[in-house]
């Protein structure tokens, strides 16, 4: 199986599954992030803005927020994009994504990075929707990221190596039903 094959398998256990509520499973992943920005004392940390398909983290931005953290989220450019802070009001723009207002790039050190994915292999490297958008901006900026963590509905690895060294690599994988960090340093995964 290719890399686009497995991306059309994710997307398929995605949409086979999206009749069910996912409140409550989206909200165990999003305790999970909790709890590792506190172990962690990620004070800088760069989100997405959730699609219908990806983990609902609306919950956790509130949360953080709330707790005064500085939160990041993509603002689309070109076939990439840039960090902004985030702020309110959200507008929807292309590939039906929706980010804030456009303000100034964020450059500095980011404490931790949630990041969306379909799937990964046994590399842990993020396979997406296959536009770039992450992989461009990582290559860019990986040097000021300190840790990446995919989050996902569905636990979808391939055992065979379908990416290439250029798709991020991330140090743990989220979803509902199975989470594993590479070094867990002392960080307990809920069950």
């Amino acid at each position: 199986m290719d890399k686009q094959q497995f991306r059309k398998h994710c997307l398929e256990l995605l949409r086979a599954k999206n009749r069910v509520n996912h409140y409550l499973l989206d909200k165990l992943v999003e305790k999970q992030l909790l709890e590792l920005i506190k172990y962690r004392d990620a004070k800088v940390i760069m989100l997405y803005i959730p699609l219908k398909i990806e983990i609902n983290i609306y919950g956790l931005i509130t949360r953080l927020r709330k707790e005064k953290k500085t939160l990041l989220v993509p603002f689309m450019e070109g076939k990439s994009f840039r960090l902004v802070k985030y702020r309110l009001p959200l507008r929807k723009k292309k590939f039906g994504v929706k980010e804030p207002n456009n303000s100034n790039r964020y450059t500095k050190k980011i404490d931790l990075a949630i990041v969306p994915i379909l799937g990964t292999d046994s590399t842990l490297r993020r396979v997406g929707f296959g536009k770039g958008f992450y992989d461009r901006f990582f290559e860019k900026n990986s040097k000021n990221i300190n840790e990446i963590i995919f989050v996902g509905r569905e636990y979808c690895v391939s055992s065979e190596v379908i990416t290439q060294s250029h798709d991020i690599k991330g140090d743990g994988y989220f979803t509902p039903k199975n989470s594993f960090l590479k070094e867990n340093q002392g960080f307990r995964l809920l069950k």
